[in-house]
């Protein structure tokens, strides 16, 4: 089965090698590699391009480069997944990178589940000391054992329920969108990518944390969740603003 996996790129030159080394190097065999770049002014597409005599030489892995303007990660995302011709897709971070046994364990899972989406375990690196948070679905959906950089989808999915474009949690709107459509969404308990922490989505403000919990609570009411939701949001930003 043919697996493609996105990663979308914009002035990532310092990070990006890791990350195209570690679908290079996975340990499953036919892998599509989709390189979305958002036409960068650094070295990122040089960078990228070096790697392609090795992707053609190595059996079972093909590279794609595109460089070119969009609306953002979301926007090349969406672009990425219709470019896609696997079955299955990953999504990876320009600053992320994959275990190299990733691929392999997601498709196992794929196999045995035919799952819709499913994502397993990421580890978050961080200048204080790294932690592992762990893939789960709880009795409340929230994003507290949602792990995106480990998140696998069929490719009609994808293509089912594109990113909106509305926020930086077009991600949780999408997974949502997804859950709540009662598609198959699972979780598997294996480490799959890992994360570098930082970005838009962990900015220590007030007005960030204030920021994120109207988008989450809006996307909690557009796909008809409980106006519970609202607390929910005021306590876990609140959480991670006190608590870092």
């Amino acid at each position: 089965m043919l697996v493609s996996i996105i990663t979308v790129a914009y002035n990532s030159e310092k990070t990006i090698s890791r990350t195209i080394e570690s679908v290079l190097n996975q340990t499953y065999s036919n892998i599509e590699y989709l390189i979305i770049d958002g036409a960068s002014t650094d070295k990122t597409v040089e960078v990228a391009k070096s790697y392609e005599e090795v992707f053609a030489n190595k059996e079972g892995r093909t590279l794609r480069i595109i460089s070119e303007p969009d609306k953002g990660m979301y926007d090349a995302l969406n672009k990425g997944a219709n470019l896609a011709s696997g079955e299955l897709v990953g999504q990876i971070n320009a600053d992320d990178w994959y275990e190299l046994d990733a691929v392999e364990k997601m498709v196992a899972f794929y196999e045995k589940e035919n799952y819709d989406v499913a994502w397993g375990n990421i580890n978050i690196i961080k200048k204080s000391g790294n932690r592992v948070k762990k893939a789960k679905i709880g009795k409340l959906w929230t994003t507290s054992g949602w792990c995106h950089p480990a998140m696998f989808s069929k490719r009609e999915i994808l293509l089912e329920f594109p990113y909106p474009l509305e926020s930086m949690y077009d991600d949780f709107d999408y997974i949502t969108a997804v859950y709540r459509a009662k598609k198959k969404v699972l979780t598997i308990d294996e480490m799959i990518s890992n994360f570098s922490f930082g970005g838009m989505s962990t900015k220590k403000s007030i007005k960030e944390t204030r920021m994120r919990i109207k988008i989450g609570y809006r996307i909690y009411r557009k796909y008809g969740m409980s106006r519970f939701y609202w607390f929910h949001r005021v306590f876990m930003e609140s959480a991670k603003y006190i608590l870092g």
